[in-house]
């Protein structure tokens, strides 16, 4: 990752003062922190992600997405974002612009060959998640979407650790492999008490394009059933759409193209729910 300091300090204990206080100032303009995870791949939810910022900047709402999916960074190839975030005269980086109102930044930003594998440690990664916050120049947000990577691992407890009022959403299928992994997600919260924000049960239902008879690809029902059991409150369900994997693909925006499908207005209620809950 490119080192984006102008200085370097005296010595490491300055350094990690310096980055600390950057840290709680750049958090301290941040209204809610979202850190969106789940127990298992596969389940679509830096899709979630990129879409629930969509969703929440298209109600003129300020929001940030950080991927801190530092071995899977997908999110500006999502957004249809390339380049390299620039720095500024405050000597910080200005996060990758999307829209007025919208902003993300991605390990992806500093690789030249956007296939090199990421081979890091705890301790880089972790190193990488503070730059995120500290180093770049979020401004005022109403919402900071964390994409994390799937599990319990570095990146979550990272965030949970640096961000101590972070909230979280778990993305899930309905099916039972999901939902017991997702069980682990929520049991990680509850040991690093970190407050759940709600569940998305995500693909879930397809309406057959011929007869419109809705097809229960993954099953359906099982996210809402385990956050009731759970005592998670339960966000709402995404249907699943073949058209999400094409736009994702080409950096299209989903909600842009399809403005009257199903999927939009999901996400259109999910994030209606969230301001209210957030108080916007």
């Amino acid at each position: 990752m490119v080192e984006i300091q102008s200085r370097m300090p005296k010595n490491p204990q300055d350094a990690q003062a310096e980055q600390d206080a950057a840290v709680r100032q750049s958090l301290g303009n941040i209204k809610n922190k979202i850190l969106v995870m789940s127990g298992k791949g596969g389940v679509g939810k830096t899709s979630a992600a990129v879409n629930l910022a969509i969703a929440l900047a298209d109600k003129n709402l300020s929001v940030g997405i950080m991927d801190v999916d530092l071995h899977g960074p997908d999110v500006p190839r999502m957004l249809g974002l390339a380049g390299m975030p620039e720095v500024n005269r405050n000597h910080k980086l200005n996060p990758m612009h999307y829209a007025d109102n919208l902003s993300a930044i991605s390990i992806e930003a500093f690789t030249p060959n956007k296939d090199d594998a990421i081979i890091w440690r705890g301790p880089l990664k972790i190193s990488a998640i503070r730059q995120f916050i500290g180093d770049v120049d979020w401004g005022a947000l109403d919402f900071l979407i964390i994409d994390s990577p799937p599990g319990t691992g570095d990146e979550p407890l990272t965030v949970a650790q640096t961000i101590p009022d972070a909230k979280a959403i778990i993305v899930t299928t309905p099916q039972e492999i999901a939902l017991a992994d997702v069980r682990k997600s929520i049991n990680f919260c509850k040991t690093v008490k970190m407050e759940i924000f709600g569940l998305i049960e995500n693909m879930s239902g397809f309406a057959c394009p011929h007869c419109g008879e809705m097809i229960d690809l993954f099953g359906s029902g099982g996210g809402e059933k385990t956050a009731a059991q759970m005592g998670v409150r339960f966000l709402g369900r995404i249907p699943f759409d073949p058209k999400v994997v094409t736009c994702g693909d080409s950096g299209a925006c989903y909600q842009a193209v399809h403005t009257d499908s199903a999927v939009t207005k999901a996400f259109t209620e999910i994030a209606d729910l969230m301001s209210r809950l957030a108080k916007i």
